[in-house]
């Protein structure tokens, strides 16, 4: 393992970053900072976030720069502004004992005319977000001519934000014999296109495997069902009674809602996401660095370029659309040499996603267990004893209170005194627990060669806690599908539905929905004609799913579990759905109901008003008779 000294930095630099604490080059900076140093071509570097890229480009970086000359003679491109500014601060940090050294951080949302201000005074290095630098070349304020090397920090992440035509403007107004360095955590084929069209033959560096996470993360998957996500969200937070991490979420609307759930519930939480305002992201941002904030509730773009230190877990509330993105996630954790804990909340269906992340990521996920109350209750009180033994007693401070505190309570032994403590301090998380019944993570089974139990198993038509079973006496042979059996509850049932297990038989249907909406389920779809009959539904019953197992055993019928709110697939017309009065209308609705053919479309062949059809013709005279497909396109 070389040294710093053998990389060949500069005595100010080393002066510089030993009084930063820094002793041992990472695997990152001992490969790149000698090339840099030694040669003038184009490199591509592959690392993961959090394995000390700054220092690797910006050392070199520092020491190729002229200092007597006052115009950019580098750009650094960023993602983020939280990135950016991290950047220009670290530089600043390394070139403490450069005389005259000038950065520049540019970003949006700031004022441009301090920027303008800044650049017409000089900088050499100029560390920038795409979009402010592009408005400042525009204004013609930024002179990039003079600029030597070029360097793409989150490369991936940049394209993913939407930059690929910011890029592609910026380094076509750099000279030609500058140098560009990229650093990217993955590489997608994006990626490998700007380094095709910009970059001269480049040296390629990978620290480990391309896209592959880092080793010191652990990576644990919880599989629940839906309806127990933010109770498993909640036992895994107590778990780790000293988390400090990040929560993902997929949409803003999720982000916000998670993060006031869990302020109601007592946790130091808040939400970051993109409906905030740079002064509420600055502001959110630094009571999370000074752990005023223990969980960030994020984005995958709201949490793009955060650099903060130190995270123990970062939490999948729900996984990333893109597999790329959940290295990204990962990488917030176990950085610079320390360990991080990556938690995955999924259910059933999402299990083939985690395989398909451990084949790129090159880890194996650990299939976790849910811990009970009275895990948890112990986890937190071996903390709070464990905070006790290593607590600092300022003694000048607090000996004239002793006294009194003595003498108020010398009248409780040890062992009353600590449990008084005790009860005091987990009161809340204790009564929790009590009222909060234990339940199990799910277990996938998987089917062997020969194993008729397993294929029985799964034949079987069963109650599963938590949910209702419904009977409908609509099947195949109606042409009902899964999906537009949920369309048929989303159209008549009001609120929030959770639809589980759905089982499709010729002439009838079993399906499972929460408890707690059973009834009105069976209410509104008790109101669907069918060919001028209404159409049975009610709560099954021990006999109707008996024979839903038998009928499933002989291959009569199919078994589904889908996700509610879907909206498309085959749907059968002769199934009319009753106007709602309390239901907004469209346009035309007052003019028919919503009817679909067999390909997914509004049919409108028969016209409906709240009292039924009007008449057996279409608007163009030609008669149509109720549950014949119309072959006419409008």
């Amino acid at each position: 393992m070389k040294t710093f000294e053998e990389l060949g930095l500069q005595d100010s630099l080393l002066k510089a970053i030993a009084e930063l604490g820094f002793e041992v080059p990472m695997p990152v900076q001992e490969e790149v900072i000698p090339y840099l140093l030694g040669e003038h071509t184009d490199v591509v570097a592959l690392a993961q976030t959090g394995t000390g890229k700054t220092a690797a480009f910006g050392l070199p970086l520092l020491q190729t720069i002229d200092l007597d000359r006052k115009s950019p003679q580098a750009l650094v491109l960023s993602p983020t502004r939280e990135l950016c500014l991290q950047i220009a601060d670290d530089l600043k940090d390394y070139a403490r004992y450069l005389d005259d050294f000038r950065v520049l951080p540019v970003y949006g949302g700031s004022s441009i005319e301090t920027q303008i201000k800044a650049l017409r005074r000089g900088v050499q290095v100029i560390v920038a977000t795409p979009g402010r630098l592009l408005d400042l070349m525009n204004r013609g304020v930024a002179d990039l001519s003079g600029v030597a090397t070029v360097v793409l920090d989150e490369a991936d992440e940049m394209l993913d934000m939407g930059f690929s035509d910011s890029l592609n403007g910026i380094l076509a107004a750099v000279p030609d014999d500058r140098r560009i360095c990229l650093f990217s955590a993955t590489m997608p084929d994006e990626i490998a296109e700007i380094a095709k069209k910009y970059m001269h033959d480049p040296h390629e560096i990978v620290i480990g495997r391309k896209n592959e996470s880092t080793a010191t993360v652990r990576h644990i998957y919880y599989m629940v069902q839906a309806k127990d996500k933010y109770r498993t969200l909640k036992r895994i937070i107590d778990f780790y009674p000293s988390i400090y991490g990040i929560i993902f979420c997929r949409t803003k609307a999720d982000t916000q809602e998670i993060a006031d759930k869990l302020m109601q519930d007592g946790y130091n939480a808040d939400a970051l996401h993109g409906d905030l305002s740079q002064a509420q992201r600055d502001y959110v941002m630094q009571r999370f660095r000074l752990r005023n904030i223990r969980l960030l509730v994020a984005t995958d773009v709201a949490a793009r370029g955060l650099d903060v230190d130190d995270l123990t877990h970062i939490i999948n509330y729900t996984l990333p659309d893109e597999t790329e993105a959940y290295t990204h996630r990962s990488g917030r954790t176990g950085r610079a040499g320390k360990t991080g804990i990556s938690i995955s909340i999924i259910n059933l269906k999402e299990k083939h996603r985690i395989r398909a992340i451990e084949k790129v990521i090159n880890k194996t996920f650990e299939a976790a267990k849910m811990p009970t109350g009275m895990e948890i209750c112990k986890k937190q009180i071996f903390s709070l004893t464990d905070r006790l033994e290593r607590v600092e007693v300022n003694e000048s401070e607090i000996d004239e209170l002793l006294p009194s505190v003595f003498s108020k309570l010398q009248w409780l032994d040890k062992e009353e005194l600590i449990r008084r403590m005790v009860a005091m301090e987990f009161e809340r998380i204790i009564a929790y627990y009590q009222d909060d019944k234990d339940f199990e993570t799910l277990v996938e089974h998987e089917k062997k060669p020969g194993n008729k139990s397993v294929d029985k198993d799964r034949t079987a038509v069963v109650r599963e806690k938590g949910y209702a079973k419904i009977y409908i006496g609509l099947g195949k042979a109606d042409g009902l599908m899964p999906k537009n059996l949920l369309d048929l509850i989303n159209s008549t049932v009001d609120g929030r539905v959770e639809v589980g297990r759905i089982d499709l038989l010729p002439d009838y249907a079993l399906f499972d929905v929460d408890e707690q909406s059973a009834r009105k389920v069976v209410a509104g779809l008790r109101s669907l004609d069918f060919l001028g009959r209404g159409v049975k539904v009610e709560i099954a019953s021990d006999s109707q799913i008996r024979q839903a197992s038998q009928d499933r055993a002989d291959n009569r019928g199919q078994s589904h579990r889908r996700s509610f709110g879907d909206r498309a697939g085959r749907l059968d017309r002769r199934v009319r759905r009753p106007e709602r009065a309390d239901r907004p209308m469209q346009a035309d609705r007052h003019e028919r109901s919503e009817r679909y053919d067999y390909g997914g479309r509004f049919d409108q062949s028969e016209r409906f008003d709240r009292r039924g059809p009007k008449s057996g013709r279409d608007d163009s005279g030609r008669s149509s008779r109720p549950g014949r497909p119309s072959h006419r396109r409008d």
